[in-house]
C-alpha cells in the first residue's frame, strides 16, 4: 500500500463517483469496499469507504457526510499523451453535470477538480526561448480544454 493516498470525501455518493471514474480511467478497479456498521456514526450498510484504483494511482473515496465540499484548492492531475486521451478524461468526466473550467481545469458532477494536461507542455512553457514560453503560456490561458495542436502552434509562430 502507497505510503500517500488521496482522500475523497463524499456525503454519499462515492459508490457512484467510483463508478464513474473507473468508467473513465483504462487500468482501474476496487481494491476494498467497507461499509458502515451499526456502532454509525452513519446508518449501517451505508458505503463508508472505497479503496481503489485509478490508473494505477492509489485512492480512497468516503462517505463522510454533507460537512465538507470540494474546491479548486486540491485537483487531481493527468497527464496525456495525445489529443484523444485529453478528449476522452475531458468528456467523461464533464459528461451529466460536471463543469468545464479554463487552462485545463474542469469539475466533475461531484465537484472535484482536475486538471487535463498534455505532457508536452510542461516542454513548450520551460522552452528556454522566453518569447515561445509566453506565446504558450497566452494560448493556454486562452483555452478551456487543452489542445496539442493549438499550443504547438503557438510555440512555432514567429
Amino acid at each position: 500500500m502507497p505510503k500517500i493516498r488521496p482522500c475523497l470525501w463524499f456525503d454519499r455518493q462515492a459508490e457512484e463517483a467510483v463508478d464513474l471514474y473507473l468508467s473513465v480511467f483504462d487500468d482501474s478497479r476496487v481494491v476494498h469496499v467497507e461499509r458502515y456498521g451499526e456502532a454509525g456514526p452513519r446508518e449501517e450498510g451505508l458505503v463508508m469507504t472505497i479503496e481503489f484504483e485509478l490508473a494505477g494511482q492509489s485512492c480512497v473515496a468516503l462517505n463522510g457526510g454533507p460537512e465538507f465540499h470540494f474546491n479548486e484548492a486540491m485537483s487531481l492531475y493527468v497527464s496525456c499523451e495525445t489529443q484523444e486521451e485529453i478528449d476522452r478524461y475531458w468528456s467523461g468526466l464533464t459528461a451529466d453535470g460536471g463543469q468545464e473550467g479554463p487552462c485545463g481545469w474542469l469539475k466533475d458532477r461531484f465537484g472535484v477538480s482536475w486538471q487535463i494536461a498534455p505532457t508536452v507542455l510542461d516542454e513548450l512553457i520551460a522552452d528556454p526561448d522566453r518569447a515561445k514560453s509566453a506565446r504558450v503560456t497566452r494560448a493556454m490561458l486562452g483555452m478551456g480544454k487543452l489542445d496539442i495542436a493549438g499550443l504547438r502552434a503557438a510555440a512555432d509562430a514567429a
